[in-house]
């Protein structure tokens, strides 16, 4: 029954607030009508329309958006007809007949059968659009329904809300009225007072159409009411103790997660659009750092999901930031939620996942998604790609490829001060990422990802014509640039070039900071060495993390090798690499 008294109260208190003023011209439209039969029904359908919108706005689905949005439609151009009859009905008549009889009705005399619906359908245009600032008192409710979702006792919490504003506004009809009247008998002007409340009318309906009742007139209504609520808030909190037990205990079931009475007061509510509901987490063939988790058991968390594989580079350079904001933000309800879809065939050996999650220094849960159940539940294209998910289950954010990775944060933020955290907004993270896993240089990269195998090979310019699957002897003299080749003995794959014999090469003329190139030992897993060289010589100073400064290496597991980094200006340079043993599987260059 507080809570309820407090609702109430504080949908009385809206009438001090600048939110209301978009309204109003549509509610003193049918000032100076009998009460029983104009104002009481017009009330009853805003604050019930208001009640029900903001208790299914708590479903947070797509289908309640595009409703919501709909809605909002029709009662825009029902009330701006209804406005433009009330200036010149017969503009309206030539608008739109239909809507026009019934601002006609709503115009009818007391004694007409039509006045209590016709203020009922305006009173329920009037709740689509109402939209009253999130002071402490409204935060409260607000916060409540979102946890709980669509329930009795959250409309009959939005539902007292609006009946305190009801009650406001029928006040300020009554005494509206009795001015109006005045002012038609001393004046004689009934004419131009009805035009007045025309043009009003269609001011609100441009306000509320340009946004500005959400925008510009919050903010002075917070400014002009929150303390006030605020005090209130605190002295029922000190003669009751237990009026703000719903703000200070209440979760939504299997949550977990409390919110304390100074988050309920000043809620946050992010911009971030509902994409869809969380699908079905089933489907991996393991799980690493963690038993099997659904969407059920993370429902009341911020979910950070990032469909990875881990010889793509783009996927490495992501590391860094996923590692951080894993650590940095666990303790306020975010768990990152990595999703291995492997690309090549070595991706889905569960021990080369398992050694790169340890190379890679991943703590934070791990789906081996082999058989792409979860990538298409997501119906996810990429690698990498996030996806955010809010504690109730609902996809709020996604990006694709690297970078984005403040707006990524500041999304995770937003989600997590909306579930409850205290915690403000801070800087992002800066990760100090070394070798392969550091950003790229895109202002120089003039090469792209190209593949050896020859379902997808391309710019292959050695003198002999490429064979899939077959032994084969190559040469390759001067590729130019992004042209690449063999030498030495090869057998040519689907996905992958695989030496058959020592001494053999592959040669590359790049632009680009980076060069790197996945690669794989022979097939017993006995280790290969090679040399690099670049424009003919030990890469001295440019050498990558994978190589010394003379160029020596070895391929000791299947992943990427970064093999360049220009430590100078970027310029276009001839790399070689040469195998002193045979088995060497190659898959891909990628830059940086």
């Amino acid at each position: 029954m507080a809570l309820l008294a407090i609702a109430y109260l504080g949908g009385v208190l809206t009438i001090l607030s600048p939110c209301i003023l978009p309204i109003l011209p549509f509610v003193f439209a049918r000032a100076g009508q009998p009460f029983l039969r104009s104002t009481l029904p017009l009330l009853a359908g805003m604050a019930g329309t208001f009640a029900v919108v903001a208790t299914l706005a708590a479903v947070g689905g797509r289908w309640a958006i595009e409703a919501n949005i709909f809605g909002r439609g029709v009662a825009l151009a029902f009330l701006a007809v209804f406005g433009v009859s009330l200036i010149s009905p017969r503009i309206a008549a030539v608008l739109a007949q239909p809507i026009v009889d019934i601002g006609n009705r709503l115009q009818a005399a007391s004694g007409s059968a039509h006045t209590a619906m016709s203020s009922l359908i305006l009173g329920m245009a009037t709740g689509l659009l109402w939209a009253p600032c999130a002071g402490p008192i409204l935060g409260l409710v607000l916060t409540g329904a979102a946890l709980q979702g669509a329930n009795a006792g959250s409309t009959l919490l939005l539902f007292a809300y609006a009946a305190g504003a009801a009650t406001s506004l029928a006040a300020a009809l009554g005494l509206g009225g009795k001015i109006l009247a005045g002012l038609k008998r001393s004046l004689g002007v009934s004419e131009r007072i009805r035009q007045g409340l025309g043009v009003a009318v269609l001011a609100g309906v441009g306000t509320i159409a340009l946004g500005l009742d959400t925008s510009l007139l919050t903010r002075l209504s917070y400014a002009s009411t929150s303390a006030f609520e605020q005090a209130i808030l605190d002295k029922i909190d000190i003669k009751t103790g237990a009026a703000m037990t719903f703000a200070s205990t209440s979760a939504s079931a299997g949550t977990g997660m409390l919110i304390t009475r100074a988050q309920a007061q000043t809620p946050f509510r992010s911009n971030l659009p509902v994409e869809g509901s969380v699908p079905s987490l089933d489907g991996a063939v393991a799980w690493l750092n963690s038993p099997p988790l659904t969407a059920e058991q993370l429902r009341g968390k911020v979910v950070l999901v990032d469909f990875w594989t881990y010889s793509c580079i783009n996927c490495i350079r992501t590391t860094p930031y996923l590692r951080a904001w894993a650590s940095k933000y666990k303790d306020q309800g975010l768990v990152v939620l990595g999703v291995h879809a492997p690309e090549f065939a070595f991706e889905k050996q569960l021990g080369n996942v398992k050694q790169a999650i340890k190379d890679f220094g991943i703590e934070y849960p791990v789906a081996v998604d082999n058989d792409y159940r979860i990538w298409r539940a997501f119906r996810n294209n990429y690698w990498p790609a996030f996806y955010l998910i809010d504690a109730r289950g609902k996809i709020r954010y996604h990006a694709f490829g690297e970078g984005d990775y403040g707006e990524t944060e500041q999304a995770i933020q937003d989600l997590l001060r909306e579930a409850g955290s205290d915690r403000a907004a801070d800087t992002p993270v800066a990760p100090q990422a070394k070798g392969a896993e550091a950003g790229p240089d895109l202002a120089h990269i003039g090469s792209g990802e190209t593949y050896l195998g020859y379902q997808r090979a391309d710019h292959f310019v050695s003198a002999e014509r490429l064979s899939p699957d077959a032994s084969k002897d190559y040469s390759v003299a001067s590729p130019g640039l992004n042209q690449w080749g063999l030498s030495g003995t090869w057998t040519v794959g689907a996905e992958r070039a695989v030496l058959d014999k020592a001494g053999g090469g592959i040669a590359y003329r790049f632009a680009a900071r980076d060069l790197h190139l996945v690669l794989g030992p022979a097939a017993a897993g006995k280790p290969v060495r090679f040399r690099v060289t670049v424009d003919g010589k030990a890469p001295g100073a440019d050498h990558g993390a994978d190589i010394d400064a003379d160029g020596n290496g070895a391929v000791t597991q299947t992943r990427l090798y970064q093999l360049v980094r220009q430590a100078g200006p970027v310029e276009a340079r001839n790399f070689e690499i040469r195998f002193l043993d045979p088995g060497a599987e190659a898959y891909v260059f990628t830059f940086g």
